[in-house]
């Protein structure tokens, strides 16, 4: 049987096996507070990602940086071996959209997550 899984990756490089909405919310809190102030897990820019996939396949990640940059993406497993698609990204996202395009991935639900305005790859 597939079974799915969900992992956070804090701030501060700290991953969270299927993480509460509570811990979600304190994650972007941290992301957008630390924006520019180079408190990121390696001294750089501060970011968090939720990732959600499948024992045996996909895999998608949406991944917020400082100053509400986001990225969301879709691989063939977890070892990122063949990009789905093109990596799509949103600048300037608000804290809240933040929190509902981890929220909407929390629930499986990748199709609201593909049908937001992304901007191109790269």
């Amino acid at each position: 049987m597939t079974q799915a899984w969900f992992i956070l990756t804090r701030p501060d490089g700290r991953n969270i096996s299927a993480p509460t909405p509570t811990q979600l919310a304190e994650a972007l809190d941290q992301v957008y507070r630390d924006a520019g102030s180079g408190h990121g897990a390696d001294g750089g820019t501060a970011s968090a990602m939720l990732r959600f996939g499948y024992d045996d396949g996909l895999m998608y990640q949406v991944e917020v940086a400082s100053g509400g940059e986001v990225t969301f993406e879709e691989w063939s497993d977890r070892d990122c071996e063949i990009a789905l698609a093109s990596p799509r990204r949103m600048t300037a996202l608000r804290q809240d959209d933040a929190l509902q395009l981890w929220q909407w991935l929390a629930q499986r639900q990748v199709a609201k997550i593909r049908a937001q305005t992304w901007q191109s790859g790269e």
